[in-house]
């Protein structure tokens, strides 16, 4: 190959290749093209300097696969080139080696196109099982977390921690995990943000990570693009003008765990090419073993990205093919058995610490990517060179460090007690306020269907639905801020992913468990995060469940399902919080508190038919801020009470307030409370519950002490409420009643008989409590089964 640069040596250096690394020819002619570019517009340097970084990210290639191999199977490192004996190998060696393999010229190729370019990119990985690929660079540039930083350096004692960190399984002193290291993406994973340990959440969400003037580059799998629907309208949400560039990367070794990924066995590449090409992408294939080869890949794809947008006759039509990456490689390239399925994690099959002939396969096959330490020392040094031009490090990119908070809190606008209204009302209007008062905020709302059904109607007006060419006289724009696809986790994805920014989730309540993958993987990340001392500070995001359980109940059963909610309550209660507001002023509350707060997920169930408002607004704060009140002005003879009515969701107070209605009628003293959030009564499981629960002076005023009977009346299952609401008991005797997997096509009082927790099913209850008769024969008829409750229990006017 023929150049006109002055610094031959190093070119030629380059080009020859190192250890594991071997540049095509195709390779060369791209990266040799990108420095001249380089040169030409002045960026950082002359070509000694950029191909001394080539030079070097070929090694620190060689050098990290070798640790990586280490770090799965030994328990000792040394950087003298020193065969390992029997005793020098892990008895259980654990880990995802092949897609480490296959990381790490794609990682050291996104760290060489930022020290080419003087630019610092986020980035998102989707196979977060190949966390070591990461943090195996990482430590060899000295791009770790403060945990990280303070156990492990290039030594033999500290590459020799950092090896048998590695699925230790040892806890501290304090009972938790004691290593930094884990088995995916964690927060001590130097600019992680997001585990990936669920396939295809990345792939949804990477498109709406960066803010205008961010990068970001995402690393997909071919496994899971099998897993998930909605990777593929990526160019469906880009926006020049809100959204930073993205370079989504696929690593295509067309392998999964037993067997060929799906793309494989369609027709490998040049099917994939097609399919992309029909979905509005770009497909650029490179050779995956080389880290030259995806720096060039991200140039190229920025290039190619900026280009279309200047080439855009009018954003009326936004329709701009994504560049998207193919980087081709066996799986586990650059060890043995590459190609094959072990390769996936344990490629020498056998055991090394009791197998001689395992132990020299590993020997033999480790020594191509050997460095010798002062080559790799040298290379490390080339990658930290931050300060000199004041770039930021990988670590501390924008992306993965949000701190976001509201400029502005608006005045919150409430309705007066006794008038009907909806909940999703003060949902869509306190939302829309905030969005208005903070436009640094980009918003986003999540939404699969029906926004206008859910009463989201100002939201949408102002927002409107995205879309590449809007229809007239509709409610779309291409630059809207309403991403909606009848796909539950894909819509999702555009909120979770926009942590820079402001967010809102709509959907009906049914739909949500479809949601629950996604959320539970941020909730889980997040308080990771907290438990470490550095939380999560994005702004939290509701995922608003409307059309719920009890008013969708003219559709059937499958469309009836409070599981969504019983599932987040079971988790951490502190970052996953779940609010049933009781009317549209509590609704407007829980808005109003919920953008002051970070790092949580709310899962919010809202009715979106018209109530009765119950609560002014200073008993919307405190119901708020306690998590439960007692509603002392609805009562009858409190002091004498010994039976307390407790209702969890806003239909579910209504049944209780006609309850309590025919017990004043009998003079049957009785109490009336309403529990928001739930969490906030629960037994703490860790400190941060600990912190976040209400104080014993509340818990005493929502069911006072003298109470003997409690009745609860939930919108979720009885169950799961009896058992998380434990320390309000207190010895009490306790009847759970709520949704009992009943249903069909029927009304909401339908619903509550057939789910016998209507208000006649709650007097009947307090009947056995009391011995008294306070329903009618008829009533009792209709209760037993002898007669149509209708006229009687249900459909009352």
């Amino acid at each position: 190959m023929q150049h006109d640069h002055m610094n031959i040596d190093s070119i030629l250096k380059w080009e020859k290749g190192y250890g594991a690394i071997n540049h095509s020819e195709e390779t060369k002619a791209h990266v040799n093209e990108m420095i001249k570019y380089f040169i030409k517009h002045a960026i950082i340097g002359d070509d000694k300097h950029h191909y001394n970084l080539l030079i070097a990210a070929d090694h620190l290639t060689n050098a990290a696969m070798w640790l990586a191999v280490h770090q799965v199977y030994a328990n000792h490192v040394n950087l003298k080139e020193k065969d390992l004996s029997l005793e020098d190998f892990k008895q259980s060696p654990q880990g995802h080696l092949g897609g480490t393999l296959n990381m790490i010229p794609a990682y050291v190729g996104y760290l060489l196109a930022n020290a080419l370019m003087g630019v610092t990119r986020g980035w998102v990985m989707e196979q977060g099982h190949a966390v070591a690929a990461i943090d195996c660079v990482n430590l060899l540039v000295s791009n770790m977390s403060v945990a990280h930083s303070e156990r492990y350096n290039i030594s033999d004692a500290g590459l020799t921690r950092f090896v048998n960190d590695f699925y230790s399984y040892k806890l501290n002193s304090e009972g938790y995990q004691d290593s930094p290291l884990g088995s995916h993406v964690n927060p001590h994973t130097g600019g992680g943000h997001m585990e990936g340990g669920y396939l295809g959440f990345a792939g949804l969400q990477y498109v709406h990570m960066p803010l205008k003037d961010e990068r970001l580059v995402a690393f997909l799998s071919d496994g899971a693009f099998e897993e998930q629907r909605g990777p593929d309208w990526a160019p469906r949400w880009w926006r020049a003008e809100d959204s930073g560039l993205v370079c989504p990367i696929m690593i295509a070794n067309g392998r999964r765990i037993d067997q060929r990924t799906t793309i494989e066995q369609e027709g490998g590449v040049e099917w994939l090419k097609k399919h992309l090409t029909l979905n509005g992408f770009d497909p650029i294939v490179i050779d995956g073993r080389d880290p030259a080869a995806f720096a060039w890949l991200i140039f190229e794809q920025e290039r190619r990205l900026q280009n279309s947008v200047g080439n855009m006759d009018s954003i009326q039509n936004y329709n701009i093919k994504i560049p998207y990456g193919i980087a081709v490689a066996p799986k586990g390239a650059g060890f043995y058995n590459e190609g094959t399925n072990y390769a996936h994690n344990l490629p020498l099959v056998d055991n090394p610490s009791v197998s001689e002939v395992a132990a020299k396969k590993f020997n033999k096959h480790v020594k191509k990517l050997f460095v010798p330490q002062g080559d790799l020392l040298n290379a490390s040094k080339k990658f930290q060179q931050h300060n000199s031009i004041g770039r930021t490090l990988e670590k501390d990119n924008p992306i993965a460090n949000r701190n976001i908070t509201l400029t502005n809190i608006p005045e919150t606008k409430f309705k007066p007690v006794n008038v009907s209204a909806s909940p999703m009302e003060a949902i869509d209007e306190g939302f829309l306020s905030i969005v208005k008062a903070n436009p640094h905020l980009r918003p986003r709302v999540g939404n699969p269907d029906e926004l206008l059904s859910n009463h989201m109607e100002k939201t949408l007006g102002e927002l409107k639905f995205r879309v590449v060419e809007a229809e007239a006289g509709s409610k779309e724009f291409t630059l809207g801020n309403v991403i909606t696809a009848l796909n539950e986790e894909a819509v999702a994805a555009s909120a979770f992913g926009n942590k820079g920014g402001i967010n809102m989730i709509v959907t009906y309540e049914a739909f949500g468990a479809k949601i629950f993958g996604g959320a539970r993987q941020e909730v889980t990340f997040s308080k990771h995060k907290k438990n470490i001392g550095s939380p999560a500070k994005w702004l939290s995001i509701p995922i608003v469940l409307t059309s719920n359980t009890w008013e969708n109940s003219k559709n059937e059963l499958s469309h009836q399902d409070p599981s969504m909610a019983e599932s987040m309550l079971s988790e951490t209660s502190d970052i996953s919080r779940v609010i049933f507001p009781a009317d549209f002023n509590s609704a407007a509350r829980t808005i109003e508190q919920l953008y002051q707060t970070q790092g949580q997920i709310w899962t919010i169930i809202v009715p979106k038919g018209k109530l009765n408002i119950i609560l002014d607004a200073q008993n919307a704060l405190q119901l708020a801020k306690d998590g439960a009140i007692r509603l002392k002005w609805l009562e009858y003879n409190h002091s004498d009470a010994d039976i307390a009515l407790v209702a969890i969701g806003a239909y579910q107070l209504a049944e209780v307030l006609k309850a309590s209605i025919r017990l004043k009628d009998k003079n049957i003293a009785h109490t009336i409370s309403y529990i928001t959030e739930p969490g906030k009564f629960r037994e703490p499981r860790n400190s941060g519950e600990a912190e976040y629960i209400s104080g014993k002076e509340i818990i005493s005023e929502i069911i006072k002490d003298h109470i003997k009977h409690v009745l609860i009346v939930s919108h979720t299952r009885p169950e799961v409420m009896l058992g998380t609401l434990q320390p309000l008991w207190n010895g009490r005797n306790v009847k759970g009643l709520g949704f009992i997997n009943e249903g069909g096509t029927l009304g909401v009082d339908d619903m509550f008989f057939v789910n016998k927790c209507s208000w006649a099913h709650i007097i009947h209850h307090v009947e056995n409590i009391t011995k008294f008769q306070i329903l009618t024969n008829g009533e009792i008829d209709a209760l037993n089964g002898n007669a149509s409750p209708d006229g009687v229990i249900t459909k009352l006017l």
